[in-house]
């Protein structure tokens, strides 16, 4: 059984020396938690922050998860990286990390995409690029 948690994260966003994140981390599971659980639990692993480079890999695993979806409808998108970068701000949190980064995706691309195909804007063999304008993602045949 794995299991994962933000607890402590917060106390550790601004501590830089391992061990005292990992001390923090401990501590604030031994406030959270009873003894009796912690106990059973086999091993604690704590894992560092995401840096810029490994959220837009993470942006970039989701996204082709969507490309290859809209591929097998026959649509094939492309999205420039100024789009990957801006989803990657809008989906991380420093205290949640990565996990919002789905919702992210969902919000700016996948439900203005999905409007737009329902709506007759784009249709089976299209070519669409997302790229950023005014803050915002868009979509343009190309």
């Amino acid at each position: 059984l794995i299991m994962t948690s933000n607890i402590g994260s917060a106390a550790i966003q601004d501590v830089s020396n391992a061990e005292q994140r990992d001390a923090l981390v401990r501590d604030s599971l031994k406030q959270f938690f009873r003894p009796e659980f912690l106990n059973r639990i086999d091993e604690i692993v704590i894992f560092d922050r995401l840096d810029a480079a490994q959220l837009d890999q993470i942006v970039k695993i989701q996204l082709q998860r969507v490309i290859d979806r809209l591929a097998k409808q026959n649509i094939h998108l492309t999205v420039t990286d100024d789009t990957t970068r801006h989803l990657a701000d809008a989906g991380f949190d420093p205290v949640f990390g990565a996990r919002p980064l789905k919702r992210a995706i969902q919000k700016h691309l996948l439900d203005p995409l999905s409007l737009a195909v329902l709506d007759g804007g784009f249709k089976e063999g299209d070519h669409i690029t997302a790229t950023m304008s005014g803050g915002k993602v868009v979509f343009e045949k190309m």
